[in-house]
């Protein structure tokens, strides 16, 4: 049996060598990692985010970086890497980018919420032109701006091996998104892509004309979030229209957009002849009790494949939340639902707490849960969502390692 690194020791002793003084937050994070039983079987990840203490930690800063991936090179057992939430410049991009190279070993990087900039994210990008090992990267929340996000799409023409890829509010603009649909043409590997809030000035939706081609010859993208697009009726039209010939897209995320009962109609009209589509994600748009009526009866007599739909916030009124319950009483492979900050009258509050009460609906499947008040039955929230853990993720074992948000425990990507 071949004995395993201590991983502090070496953290300890590279310290010295490299004249800089010990992060105790990852010195702690180490001494845990060298007590995991499973540390030679299954490898693991180590959790250095810097947010989600109960006390302050040193935030890993580009110095502290150095020394770990020193320690890394001889440490094959550690396949993650979680460094969300850390103050890593375009100095420390340059130190992962070198790993990058080197390292045919790590299968997971989280880099969410750091100083990385354009230059940044040119070397990591260009490290994985070359790199076969690394399967999931999230970049959410970097100011890699517009000519950051094209080096990741020139990267997607060549990489065979990333099969996510997190690039939500990075400023990214049209240019990019146009080019990372191009890529996509091309690329057969990656499955899910996450490209929320770009900066976009034109109203005209060339960026979701450009999507909407891609849809329809990829053959790999399961996942595709498109949040905070600015997206109108046109632009869902567009998808809806290629979506017919997709028969490998299982989420779609359309969420804070300006889709209207309208756009919804086509949607609608989607759900009823498409066969593949499993969670949909319509959250603060506008589609009204009208949409809710198309979905309603959609899912009623027609789908029988989507297992997730959200709707919050968008302005529906007892009538459309009536309908929508009504479909699942008939549907019964829609498992979750969430209605949160729409308009909760009696009735709708009447047909959420039947759902829940006969067994329909579980609570752990949607964001209300019943209570009464002299005899008369209310609705509060629960904190659940389609994107519970997609900035944040307790410490706890509650969540599963490597879960982006709530949708991948319903539709894990690796399935496809």
């Amino acid at each position: 049996m071949s004995v395993l690194p201590d991983l502090h020791l070496h953290y300890v002793q590279a310290c010295q060598d490299l004249s800089q003084p010990e992060n105790p937050f990852i010195a702690r994070v180490l001494q845990e990692a060298d007590k995991n039983d499973e540390i030679g079987t299954k490898g693991i990840t180590l959790k250095l985010a810097g947010n989600n203490h109960l006390v302050p930690v040193p935030r890993v800063t580009d110095d502290d970086l150095g020394v770990l991936v020193s320690v890394l090179d001889q440490a094959p057992f550690v396949t993650g890497l979680d460094l969300a939430y850390n103050l890593l410049t375009d100095a420390g991009a340059e130190t992962i980018a070198t790993f990058l190279q080197e390292n045919s070993s790590l299968h997971y990087l989280n880099l969410m919420f750091n100083d990385i900039g354009t230059s940044g994210a040119e070397l990591i990008a260009e490290a994985l032109h070359s790199n076969q090992s690394l399967v999931h990267l999230r970049m959410t929340g970097n100011k890699i701006g517009n000519q950051g996000g094209m080096f990741f799409a020139s990267m997607l023409k060549v990489n065979s091996t990333l099969e996510k890829l997190d690039l939500g509010d990075c400023d990214v603009g049209l240019k990019c998104l146009i080019a990372t649909a191009i890529a996509l043409t091309q690329n057969k590997s990656l499955k899910a892509i996450n490209l929320n809030r770009p900066l976009l000035s034109s109203q005209q939706e060339e960026s979701t004309v450009h999507i909407a081609r891609m849809l329809r010859s990829n053959s790999s993208l399961v996942e595709l979030h498109l949040g905070k697009h600015g997206m109108k009726n046109f632009g869902v039209e567009r998808l809806c229209e290629a979506l017919y010939g997709n028969s490998i897209l299982r989420y779609l995320d359309l969420s804070c957009n300006n889709i209207t009962y309208d756009g919804v109609k086509f949607v609608g009209e989607l759900l009823k002849k498409n066969k593949t589509l499993k969670i949909l994600d319509l959250s603060a748009n506008r589609i009204e009790d009208p949409g809710a009526i198309y979905l309603s009866e959609a899912l009623e007599t027609w789908n029988m494949t989507l297992q997730a739909l959200s709707v919050v916030s968008n302005n529906i009124t007892g009538e459309g939340l009536v309908a929508l319950a009504q479909a699942m009483q008939s549907n019964t492979t829609l498992s979750h639902i969430y209605i949160w900050g729409n308009k909760l009258d009696r009735s709708s509050c009447v047909a959420f707490w039947e759902l829940i009460e006969m067994g329909r609906l579980e609570l752990g499947c949607t964001d209300v849960v019943p209570y009464e008040v002299d005899g008369e039955i209310f609705l509060a929230e629960l904190s659940h969502g389609l994107d519970k853990h997609r900035y944040w993720a307790p410490r706890s074992a509650a969540v599963a390692p490597g879960a982006a948000n709530a949708s991948l425990e319903i539709l894990p990507v690796s399935e496809y």
